[in-house]
């Protein structure tokens, strides 16, 4: 069995309202191992043998049919959660400071470039991360546009981090 993680875009935030325990019951009826999720942001834990690929289709049907919405979900195994943790360019900086923009694939290599309204936040690539160090007013007053990064989803990093070690004990 695979542990993965599914980093839910855009719940509980502007009205799409989806709670915890209805995440965990949809992933127990689609078979997953010891569902369990983290903070009320769309983090859900679990372990499958089914790939990525099939994990996230079958999330994202489920998840539609509750909500009668669209919601893109990012499937990370445990192995590449931690990969995605250790590998930050910013581990300088507070950890909520810092997030990881999840896509569904690599950043295109122009995507530094085309990031619009950049103040004092820096950006890296990762493989299928964008890492955005947000400076001193926050991610909450940043007005950065990453037109590259638009269809993924953000944790910082101590939530990364968080998951990445839960991810752990569910394998």
């Amino acid at each position: 069995m695979t542990a993965y993680v599914a980093l839910l875009r855009a719940v509980n935030v502007g009205g799409r309202k989806l709670l915890m325990d209805d995440l965990r019951d949809i992933a127990a009826a689609l078979g997953f191992a010891n569902p369990r999720t983290f903070i009320a942001s769309g983090n859900l834990l679990f372990a499958s043998d089914l790939s990525e690929t099939r994990v996230k289709s079958m999330l994202e049907k489920s998840i539609a049919g509750h909500l009668a919405a669209a919601v893109p979900v990012m499937v990370r195994t445990a192995a590449e959660l931690e990969r995605v943790a250790k590998a930050n360019p910013f581990s300088g900086e507070p950890g909520n400071r810092v997030a990881a923009i999840f896509l569904d694939r690599p950043p295109p290599s122009d995507t530094i470039e085309t990031a619009r309204n950049l103040e004092d936040e820096r950006i890296a690539i990762g493989e299928r991360e964008v890492y955005v160090a947000y400076g001193e007013h926050g991610m909450g007053r940043s007005r950065l546009r990453i037109p590259a990064a638009e269809a993924g989803t953000a944790r910082n990093m101590n939530t990364v981090a968080k998951l990445a070690g839960l991810a752990k004990e569910i394998a």
